[in-house]
């Protein structure tokens, strides 16, 4: 995780954004919101209202608005969330109730419940899927 401070010439206050890989994530997104980092490994269950940015081992139920798993993520088990982005692995039961993305570096494993889907070239779906 890096701060910014200046973007393109602009000054942007440090305290507003942060600079997570290829994403910014504001101060009211980062409320309410979860970040499992590199070398984690967290077993249970995780509800978070905002976003999960999964970098880590997560083993268990994981249910957020948005589940964003890098490409070092590893998360086994329920994953409910309206949107998902993969570049790591996702194994067991996914439901993503608006959009589900498999990065050309990820992995997804088990039931698949999708609103739309997208893969990109190298990307990997093995199991059954459902459109809803």
């Amino acid at each position: 995780m890096y701060l910014i401070a200046k973007f393109d010439n602009i000054h942007i206050n440090s305290e507003l954004f942060i600079f997570q890989k290829d994403q910014l994530m504001s101060e009211g997104t980062k409320d309410k919101s979860i970040f499992i980092g590199t070398g984690v490994v967290f077993k249970g269950s995780i509800s978070a209202p905002n976003q999960a940015i999964i970098s880590g081992t997560v083993e268990g139920d994981l249910v957020a608005k948005d589940v964003l798993i890098g490409a070092s993520g590893v998360v086994t088990g329920t994953t409910e969330a309206d949107f998902v982005d993969v570049k790591g692995e996702l194994n067991q039961s996914i439901t993503s109730k608006s959009v589900l993305i498999v990065r050309n570096t990820g992995k997804v494993t088990g039931d698949v419940t999708y609103g739309e889907i997208e893969i990109e070239r190298g990307g990997k779906i093995k199991g059954t899927m459902k459109q809803v």
